[in-house]
């Protein structure tokens, strides 16, 4: 199906306060997936580790590891169902049961409930309680089907963020939106770095956090459209078109695709002018801190 001109795709992030249960998740979780397709999404989103409310930090190890559920479980199942009954994609996050440690985890299914992706939390907290999940390997980008068009989507989750190579290795892979579960204080910060990550890769940035009632969190949940000048406009404009209070709800941003891909044709970030020859110490890992370079040269 072709993108029409004045489609918009429409983005829900729940950004929603965790139950006690898995079984209290999974029914919270199908209500207000449910709501978010009565408001007309073609996405909807959870903030990080959904399946047990990201609950990992003043419990034991063993205590929140045994939580961990299987790709293939009922619960992930369930919302691939869902996916499916309503016509809507869903990314729905959980602490993911593997090999001897879970992950931090993302499932991403189409709105036929086809499965499209699994994304991995690379950049686990290791300087914390994260140190006991098993990062993820790499990125990806899938083409997914919605009812406005394809659009390619790529994941990243929260700190992840931290880190500009994320998001340019997904663009590089052709990613159009990219999706952020979150679980931590969306500050000026942190917000800056996502309304970075979009106008440097002129890429679709949607966050969804937990509300304020969470431990840590402060709702904050955001879609920067990566689109920073348009043709008619003299200078610049602010790629924000969602910033969510601290309340728990749902939110819903309209993204213009069209607009995006047009912007991307012309523009010159992204991968317009890079000189990736020029990068090769990005990629070496025996750098010694702190690194000075004492070969400067005019």
């Amino acid at each position: 199906m072709s993108q029409n001109k004045n489609d918009k795709i429409k983005i829900a992030l729940l950004q929603i306060a965790p139950c006690e249960t898995l079984a209290g998740n999974l029914e919270k979780g199908i209500r207000y997936c449910r709501e978010a397709k009565e408001r007309g999404a073609d996405i909807a989103l959870f903030p990080e580790m959904w399946s047990n409310g990201y609950r990992i930090y003043d419990r034991s190890v063993e205590e929140w590891k045994a939580e961990a559920v299987s790709v293939e479980s009922d619960f992930v199942k369930a919302f691939g169902a869902l996916a499916q009954e309503l016509g809507m994609a869903i990314g729905i996050t959980l602490l993911e049961e593997y090999g001897d440690a879970p992950r931090n985890s993302l499932v991403l299914f189409d709105r036929f409930g086809e499965r499209k992706l699994i994304y991995a939390k690379v950049h686990t907290c290791d300087f914390d309680v994260e140190r006991n999940l098993t990062p993820g390997e790499a990125f990806y980008v899938t083409t997914l089907d919605t009812a406005c068009g394809e659009v390619k989507v790529g994941a990243m989750i929260c700190f992840d963020r931290e880190f500009p190579e994320s998001a340019r290795i997904l663009m590089l892979e052709g990613a159009e939106l990219i999706l952020v579960p979150n679980a931590c204080p969306m500050e000026i910060n942190r917000l800056t770095q996502l309304r970075t990550r979009a106008f440097e890769n002129m890429a679709a940035i949607a966050t969804c956090n937990y509300p304020d009632t969470v431990p840590d969190c402060n709702g904050g949940s955001s879609v920067f459209d990566g689109v920073a000048y348009l043709p008619a406009s003299d200078g610049s404009r602010d790629t924000c078109i969602l910033q969510a209070d601290g309340q728990e709800g749902l939110y819903l941003a309209e993204l213009d695709l069209e607009q995006l891909r047009d912007y991307r044709k012309r523009e010159v970030h992204g991968n317009a002018f890079r000189h990736p020859k020029k990068y090769g110490l990005l990629t070496e890992t025996n750098i010694q801190e702190p690194f000075v370079r004492d070969t400067y040269r005019e």
